[in-house]
Protein backbone atom coordinates (compact mmCIF):
# COMPACT_ATOMS: atom_id res chain seq x y z
CA UNK A 1 0.00 0.00 0.00
CA UNK A 2 1.64 3.62 -1.15
CA UNK A 3 0.12 6.10 1.30
CA UNK A 4 -0.52 9.83 -0.30
CA UNK A 5 1.93 12.32 0.05
CA UNK A 6 0.77 14.02 3.27
CA UNK A 7 1.56 10.15 5.05
CA UNK A 8 4.54 9.73 3.23
CA UNK A 9 6.67 8.86 6.27
CA UNK A 10 4.30 5.94 6.73
CA UNK A 11 5.32 3.76 3.78
CA UNK A 12 8.65 3.42 5.67
CA UNK A 13 7.72 -0.15 7.11
CA UNK A 14 9.79 0.68 10.01
CA UNK A 15 8.53 3.97 11.07
CA UNK A 16 4.85 2.87 10.31
CA UNK A 17 5.10 -0.15 12.79
CA UNK A 18 6.50 2.36 15.34
CA UNK A 19 4.21 5.10 14.58
CA UNK A 20 0.86 2.74 15.24
CA UNK A 21 2.41 1.55 18.56
CA UNK A 22 3.57 5.04 19.44
CA UNK A 23 -0.44 5.78 19.06
CA UNK A 24 -1.08 3.57 21.13
CA UNK A 25 0.85 4.51 23.95
CA UNK A 26 0.72 7.73 23.52
CA UNK A 27 -2.91 7.62 24.32
CA UNK A 28 -2.38 5.44 26.87
CA UNK A 29 0.28 7.98 28.43
CA UNK A 30 -2.14 10.94 28.14
CA UNK A 31 -4.43 9.14 30.24
CA UNK A 32 -1.93 8.57 32.95
CA UNK A 33 -0.98 12.31 32.52
CA UNK A 34 -4.66 13.45 33.40
CA UNK A 35 -5.00 10.60 36.13
CA UNK A 36 -2.17 11.78 37.88
CA UNK A 37 -3.01 15.45 38.32
CA UNK A 38 -5.94 14.37 39.20
CA UNK A 39 -4.51 12.23 42.14
CA UNK A 40 -2.27 15.13 43.44
CA UNK A 41 -5.73 17.14 43.45
CA UNK A 42 -7.23 14.94 45.24
CA UNK A 43 -4.45 14.08 47.80
CA UNK A 44 -3.80 17.55 48.46
CA UNK A 45 -6.02 19.85 46.89
CA UNK A 46 -3.16 22.40 46.25
CA UNK A 47 -2.25 23.93 42.90
CA UNK A 48 1.50 24.51 44.45
CA UNK A 49 2.08 20.90 45.01
CA UNK A 50 0.63 19.95 41.60
CA UNK A 51 3.16 22.20 39.87
CA UNK A 52 6.13 20.72 41.61
CA UNK A 53 4.84 17.26 40.43
CA UNK A 54 6.08 18.68 37.05
CA UNK A 55 9.06 20.18 38.04
CA UNK A 56 9.85 17.04 39.96
CA UNK A 57 9.09 14.80 36.86
CA UNK A 58 10.68 17.27 34.26
CA UNK A 59 13.35 18.47 36.72
CA UNK A 60 16.24 15.24 35.17
CA UNK A 61 15.39 16.70 31.43
CA UNK A 62 16.76 20.07 32.03
CA UNK A 63 19.61 18.52 34.64
CA UNK A 64 20.58 15.74 32.19
CA UNK A 65 19.49 16.40 28.75
CA UNK A 66 22.72 17.46 27.10
CA UNK A 67 24.78 13.77 29.13
CA UNK A 68 22.17 11.92 27.68
CA UNK A 69 22.26 13.57 24.19
CA UNK A 70 25.68 12.69 24.34
CA UNK A 71 24.59 8.90 25.18
CA UNK A 72 22.16 8.57 22.31
CA UNK A 73 25.14 9.84 19.66
CA UNK A 74 27.02 6.56 21.39
CA UNK A 75 24.64 3.73 22.09
CA UNK A 76 22.28 2.08 19.91
CA UNK A 77 19.51 3.27 20.01
CA UNK A 78 17.04 0.96 19.46
CA UNK A 79 18.31 -0.90 22.33
CA UNK A 80 18.34 1.99 24.54
CA UNK A 81 14.45 2.57 24.35
CA UNK A 82 13.01 -0.60 24.64
CA UNK A 83 15.17 -0.29 27.97
CA UNK A 84 13.43 3.14 28.56
CA UNK A 85 9.90 1.69 27.59
CA UNK A 86 10.69 -1.31 30.51
CA UNK A 87 11.43 1.15 33.12
CA UNK A 88 8.44 3.37 32.68
CA UNK A 89 6.15 0.33 32.60
CA UNK A 90 6.94 -0.70 35.61
CA UNK A 91 6.79 2.72 37.56
CA UNK A 92 3.23 2.96 35.92
CA UNK A 93 2.27 -0.45 37.54
CA UNK A 94 4.05 0.67 41.10
CA UNK A 95 1.96 3.63 40.92
CA UNK A 96 -0.92 1.84 40.85
CA UNK A 97 -0.08 -0.64 43.31
CA UNK A 98 -0.24 2.17 45.80
CA UNK A 99 -3.05 3.50 45.22
CA UNK A 100 -5.00 0.14 45.02
CA UNK A 101 -3.70 -0.53 47.89
CA UNK A 102 -4.72 2.62 50.50
CA UNK A 103 -1.28 3.18 50.57
CA UNK A 104 -0.58 6.12 48.42
CA UNK A 105 0.86 9.29 49.21
CA UNK A 106 2.05 12.50 47.87
CA UNK A 107 5.87 11.96 48.21
CA UNK A 108 4.99 8.03 46.48
CA UNK A 109 3.80 10.24 43.55
CA UNK A 110 6.98 12.44 43.80
CA UNK A 111 9.63 10.26 43.94
CA UNK A 112 8.04 8.18 41.12
CA UNK A 113 7.85 11.26 38.93
CA UNK A 114 11.68 11.60 39.37
CA UNK A 115 12.29 8.21 38.58
CA UNK A 116 10.15 8.54 35.15
CA UNK A 117 12.14 11.88 34.41
CA UNK A 118 15.21 10.01 34.34
CA UNK A 119 14.09 7.60 32.47
CA UNK A 120 12.51 10.29 30.13
CA UNK A 121 16.26 12.28 29.86
CA UNK A 122 17.53 9.08 28.27
CA UNK A 123 14.33 7.93 26.07
CA UNK A 124 13.73 11.51 24.62
CA UNK A 125 16.85 12.49 22.41
CA UNK A 126 17.34 8.64 21.23
CA UNK A 127 13.60 8.67 20.40
CA UNK A 128 13.90 11.78 18.58
CA UNK A 129 17.25 11.16 16.51
CA UNK A 130 16.31 7.61 15.60
CA UNK A 131 13.34 9.02 13.87
CA UNK A 132 15.96 10.30 11.15
CA UNK A 133 17.24 6.70 11.01
CA UNK A 134 13.72 5.40 10.31
CA UNK A 135 12.52 7.67 7.42
CA UNK A 136 16.14 9.16 5.70
CA UNK A 137 16.11 12.97 5.50
CA UNK A 138 13.56 12.96 2.68
CA UNK A 139 10.76 12.38 4.73
CA UNK A 140 11.97 13.70 8.44
CA UNK A 141 9.75 16.67 7.74
CA UNK A 142 6.51 14.28 7.34
CA UNK A 143 7.63 12.22 9.77
CA UNK A 144 8.07 14.72 12.52
CA UNK A 145 4.52 16.13 12.03
CA UNK A 146 3.02 12.77 11.77
CA UNK A 147 4.64 12.00 15.50
CA UNK A 148 3.50 15.60 16.79
CA UNK A 149 -0.22 14.69 15.04
CA UNK A 150 0.07 11.38 16.93
CA UNK A 151 0.86 12.63 20.30
CA UNK A 152 -1.72 15.13 20.13
CA UNK A 153 -4.47 13.23 18.63
CA UNK A 154 -3.85 11.01 21.54
CA UNK A 155 -4.51 14.43 23.92
CA UNK A 156 -7.90 13.94 22.48
CA UNK A 157 -8.43 10.85 23.31
CA UNK A 158 -6.10 9.82 26.07
CA UNK A 159 -7.58 12.79 28.04
CA UNK A 160 -11.22 12.46 27.42
CA UNK A 161 -11.30 8.34 27.69
CA UNK A 162 -9.09 8.70 31.04
CA UNK A 163 -11.67 11.62 32.36
CA UNK A 164 -14.73 9.25 32.19
CA UNK A 165 -12.25 6.36 33.69
CA UNK A 166 -11.47 7.96 36.35
CA UNK A 167 -14.99 9.46 36.79
CA UNK A 168 -16.34 5.68 36.89
CA UNK A 169 -13.29 3.88 38.07
CA UNK A 170 -10.73 5.60 39.56
CA UNK A 171 -6.95 5.96 38.41
CA UNK A 172 -5.85 3.02 38.94
CA UNK A 173 -7.19 1.71 35.29
CA UNK A 174 -5.45 4.69 33.75
CA UNK A 175 -2.03 3.44 34.91
CA UNK A 176 -2.63 -0.09 34.56
CA UNK A 177 -2.99 1.09 30.54
CA UNK A 178 -0.20 3.59 30.38
CA UNK A 179 2.06 0.47 31.75
CA UNK A 180 0.43 -1.97 28.80
CA UNK A 181 0.90 0.50 25.87
CA UNK A 182 4.50 0.97 26.65
CA UNK A 183 5.08 -3.33 26.16
CA UNK A 184 3.51 -2.69 23.25
CA UNK A 185 6.24 -0.17 21.89
CA UNK A 186 9.20 -2.35 23.42
CA UNK A 187 7.79 -5.61 21.26
CA UNK A 188 7.42 -3.08 18.34
CA UNK A 189 10.99 -1.73 18.61
CA UNK A 190 12.09 -5.30 18.71
CA UNK A 191 10.55 -6.00 15.44
CA UNK A 192 12.57 -3.02 13.55
CA UNK A 193 14.93 -3.78 10.79
CA UNK A 194 16.69 -0.31 11.87
CA UNK A 195 18.70 -0.69 14.85
CA UNK A 196 20.15 3.22 15.35
CA UNK A 197 23.71 1.61 15.75
CA UNK A 198 25.68 4.56 17.07
CA UNK A 199 28.48 6.25 14.48
CA UNK A 200 32.18 4.36 15.27
CA UNK A 201 33.66 6.66 17.96
CA UNK A 202 37.22 8.73 17.72
CA UNK A 203 38.49 8.06 20.68
CA UNK A 204 36.70 11.30 22.41
CA UNK A 205 35.90 11.43 26.02
CA UNK A 206 32.29 12.34 26.95
CA UNK A 207 32.93 15.73 28.23
CA UNK A 208 34.25 16.46 24.67
CA UNK A 209 31.20 14.74 22.84
CA UNK A 210 28.82 17.48 25.02
CA UNK A 211 31.19 20.46 24.20
CA UNK A 212 31.52 19.64 20.62
CA UNK A 213 27.45 19.80 20.23
CA UNK A 214 27.23 22.68 22.25
CA UNK A 215 29.88 24.42 20.25
CA UNK A 216 27.89 23.52 17.31
CA UNK A 217 24.79 24.67 18.52
CA UNK A 218 26.27 28.09 19.68
CA UNK A 219 28.16 29.13 16.66
CA UNK A 220 25.48 28.20 14.40
CA UNK A 221 22.81 31.50 14.36
CA UNK A 222 20.04 29.41 13.25
CA UNK A 223 20.17 26.95 15.89
CA UNK A 224 20.23 29.39 18.34
CA UNK A 225 16.87 31.33 16.77
CA UNK A 226 15.31 27.84 17.06
CA UNK A 227 16.13 27.21 20.31
CA UNK A 228 15.01 30.47 21.56
CA UNK A 229 11.80 30.64 20.20
CA UNK A 230 11.38 27.03 21.52
CA UNK A 231 12.16 28.72 24.53
CA UNK A 232 9.77 31.61 24.80
CA UNK A 233 6.84 29.07 24.31
CA UNK A 234 7.81 26.06 26.16
CA UNK A 235 7.88 27.89 29.64
CA UNK A 236 5.21 29.33 29.01
CA UNK A 237 2.44 27.93 27.25
CA UNK A 238 3.70 23.87 27.47
CA UNK A 239 2.69 23.25 31.23
CA UNK A 240 -0.86 21.53 30.30
CA UNK A 241 -0.99 19.40 32.90
CA UNK A 242 -0.79 21.87 35.40
CA UNK A 243 -2.85 25.03 34.00
CA UNK A 244 -5.58 23.07 32.16
CA UNK A 245 -6.62 21.53 35.68
CA UNK A 246 -5.95 24.25 37.39
CA UNK A 247 -8.61 26.18 34.99
CA UNK A 248 -10.69 23.31 35.34
CA UNK A 249 -11.04 22.81 39.07
CA UNK A 250 -10.61 26.92 40.23
CA UNK A 251 -11.94 28.57 37.11
CA UNK A 252 -14.47 26.97 35.41
CA UNK A 253 -15.95 24.78 38.36
CA UNK A 254 -15.66 21.84 36.59
CA UNK A 255 -14.96 17.92 37.14
CA UNK A 256 -13.00 15.16 35.94
CA UNK A 257 -14.85 15.11 32.45
CA UNK A 258 -15.05 18.43 32.00
CA UNK A 259 -11.35 18.51 32.24
CA UNK A 260 -10.91 15.78 29.86
CA UNK A 261 -13.13 17.62 27.72
CA UNK A 262 -10.71 20.97 27.49
CA UNK A 263 -7.55 18.78 27.33
CA UNK A 264 -9.30 17.10 23.74
CA UNK A 265 -9.96 21.03 22.74
CA UNK A 266 -6.61 21.41 23.60
CA UNK A 267 -5.65 18.35 22.00
CA UNK A 268 -7.59 19.04 18.33
CA UNK A 269 -6.37 22.15 17.62
CA UNK A 270 -2.49 20.47 18.79
CA UNK A 271 -2.88 17.69 15.92
CA UNK A 272 -4.81 20.35 13.40
CA UNK A 273 -1.74 22.20 13.95
CA UNK A 274 0.80 19.47 13.08
CA UNK A 275 -1.06 18.09 10.22
CA UNK A 276 -0.29 21.88 8.83
CA UNK A 277 3.32 21.06 9.26
CA UNK A 278 2.92 17.77 8.02
CA UNK A 279 1.28 18.56 4.26
CA UNK A 280 3.63 21.78 4.05
CA UNK A 281 5.96 20.25 0.56
CA UNK A 282 8.62 23.44 1.92
CA UNK A 283 11.65 21.42 2.97
CA UNK A 284 12.37 23.59 5.91
CA UNK A 285 9.28 25.62 7.80
CA UNK A 286 9.76 29.18 7.14
CA UNK A 287 11.24 31.25 9.72
CA UNK A 288 8.85 34.00 9.66
CA UNK A 289 6.31 31.41 10.07
CA UNK A 290 7.44 29.86 13.04
CA UNK A 291 7.98 33.26 14.55
CA UNK A 292 3.92 34.33 13.93
CA UNK A 293 2.94 30.52 15.30
CA UNK A 294 4.58 31.44 18.48
CA UNK A 295 3.38 34.84 18.74
CA UNK A 296 -0.41 33.39 18.39
CA UNK A 297 0.24 31.06 20.87
CA UNK A 298 1.33 33.31 23.33
CA UNK A 299 -1.88 35.39 22.99
CA UNK A 300 -3.88 32.46 23.09
CA UNK A 301 -2.80 31.64 26.49
CA UNK A 302 -2.66 35.41 27.80
CA UNK A 303 -6.44 35.14 26.45
CA UNK A 304 -7.20 32.39 28.65
CA UNK A 305 -6.81 35.07 31.15
CA UNK A 306 -10.10 36.38 30.96
CA UNK A 307 -12.02 33.32 30.31
CA UNK A 308 -14.55 32.69 33.07
CA UNK A 309 -16.78 30.08 30.88
CA UNK A 310 -16.50 26.97 28.78
CA UNK A 311 -17.72 28.04 25.61
CA UNK A 312 -14.68 31.18 25.85
CA UNK A 313 -12.16 28.26 27.05
CA UNK A 314 -12.72 25.96 24.50
CA UNK A 315 -11.66 27.73 21.71
CA UNK A 316 -8.83 29.62 22.72
CA UNK A 317 -7.38 25.87 24.27
CA UNK A 318 -7.75 25.49 20.37
CA UNK A 319 -5.85 28.45 19.01
CA UNK A 320 -3.11 27.49 21.68
CA UNK A 321 -3.09 24.20 20.43
CA UNK A 322 -3.04 24.85 17.04
CA UNK A 323 0.00 27.31 16.72
CA UNK A 324 1.99 25.97 19.81
CA UNK A 325 2.40 22.62 17.25
CA UNK A 326 3.09 24.47 14.40
CA UNK A 327 6.07 26.23 16.58
CA UNK A 328 7.10 22.96 18.02
CA UNK A 329 6.93 20.71 15.28
CA UNK A 330 8.69 23.32 13.06
CA UNK A 331 11.42 23.62 15.59
CA UNK A 332 11.91 19.78 15.59
CA UNK A 333 12.13 19.41 12.11
CA UNK A 334 14.90 22.87 11.56
CA UNK A 335 17.25 21.39 14.25
CA UNK A 336 17.24 17.73 12.78
CA UNK A 337 17.69 19.38 9.10
CA UNK A 338 20.52 21.37 10.84
CA UNK A 339 22.33 19.27 12.60
CA UNK A 340 25.42 16.66 10.59
CA UNK A 341 24.44 12.73 11.19
CA UNK A 342 26.90 12.41 13.84
CA UNK A 343 25.12 15.40 16.31
CA UNK A 344 21.83 14.88 15.89
CA UNK A 345 21.49 13.03 19.19
CA UNK A 346 23.45 16.28 20.92
CA UNK A 347 21.25 18.44 18.97
CA UNK A 348 17.99 16.68 20.17
CA UNK A 349 19.26 16.86 23.38
CA UNK A 350 18.81 20.60 23.42
CA UNK A 351 16.23 20.40 21.62
CA UNK A 352 14.49 17.92 24.76
CA UNK A 353 15.91 20.63 27.30
CA UNK A 354 14.33 23.21 26.19
CA UNK A 355 11.09 21.63 25.30
CA UNK A 356 10.85 19.60 28.39
CA UNK A 357 13.11 21.17 30.52
CA UNK A 358 12.06 24.05 30.76
CA UNK A 359 9.06 22.64 32.27
CA UNK A 360 9.72 22.44 35.64
CA UNK A 361 10.14 25.80 36.16
CA UNK A 362 7.40 27.12 33.86
CA UNK A 363 5.41 24.57 36.43
CA UNK A 364 6.27 25.90 39.12
CA UNK A 365 5.77 29.59 38.63
CA UNK A 366 2.67 28.33 37.24
CA UNK A 367 1.67 26.21 39.87
CA UNK A 368 3.22 29.37 42.94
CA UNK A 369 1.74 31.72 41.04
CA UNK A 370 -1.80 30.56 41.16
CA UNK A 371 -1.77 29.79 44.55
CA UNK A 372 -0.50 33.05 45.18
CA UNK A 373 -2.98 35.94 43.31
CA UNK A 374 -5.10 33.02 41.09
CA UNK A 375 -5.42 31.05 38.14
CA UNK A 376 -6.24 34.02 35.73
CA UNK A 377 -3.61 36.13 36.74
CA UNK A 378 -0.69 33.24 36.39
CA UNK A 379 -2.29 33.00 32.44
CA UNK A 380 -1.15 36.62 32.36
CA UNK A 381 2.07 37.32 33.72
CA UNK A 382 3.16 34.05 31.51
CA UNK A 383 1.25 34.93 28.14
CA UNK A 384 2.89 38.70 28.87
CA UNK A 385 6.47 37.38 29.79
CA UNK A 386 6.52 35.02 26.64
CA UNK A 387 5.39 37.84 24.26
CA UNK A 388 7.62 40.03 25.76
CA UNK A 389 10.26 37.61 25.42
CA UNK A 390 9.59 36.55 21.62
CA UNK A 391 9.80 40.01 20.86
CA UNK A 392 13.43 40.41 21.94
CA UNK A 393 14.30 37.69 19.97
CA UNK A 394 12.71 38.73 16.85
CA UNK A 395 14.32 42.36 17.41
CA UNK A 396 17.64 40.55 17.72
CA UNK A 397 17.16 38.46 14.83
CA UNK A 398 16.34 41.51 12.59
CA UNK A 399 19.11 43.89 13.60
CA UNK A 400 21.92 40.25 12.91
CA UNK A 401 19.71 40.06 9.36
CA UNK A 402 20.49 43.37 8.09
Amino acid sequence: MIFPSGLRALNHTDFRRFFLAQLVAMVAGWMHTVAQSWLVLQLTDSPLLLGLIGTLQFGPILLFSIVTGAYADRLPKRRLLVVTQLILAALAVALASLVASGRIRYWHVGVIAVLAGLTQAFDSPARQSFMAEMVGKADLVNAVALNSASFNAARIVGPAVGGLLIARLGVVPSFLVNAIGLLVVALALLRLRARGHAPVRRGTTMAQDIAEGLRYALRTPVIRLVLGLLFCVSITVFNFTVYVPLLARHVLGLGAEGFGFLMAALGVGAVSGALTVGFRRAPEPPLPTMLGAAALALSGLLALSAARHLWVAVPLLFVTGFFGLILVASCNTRLQLAAPDELRGRMMSLYTLVWGGVFPIGAFCVGAMSEAWGVSTAFFVQGTAGLTGLGALALWWRRRSR
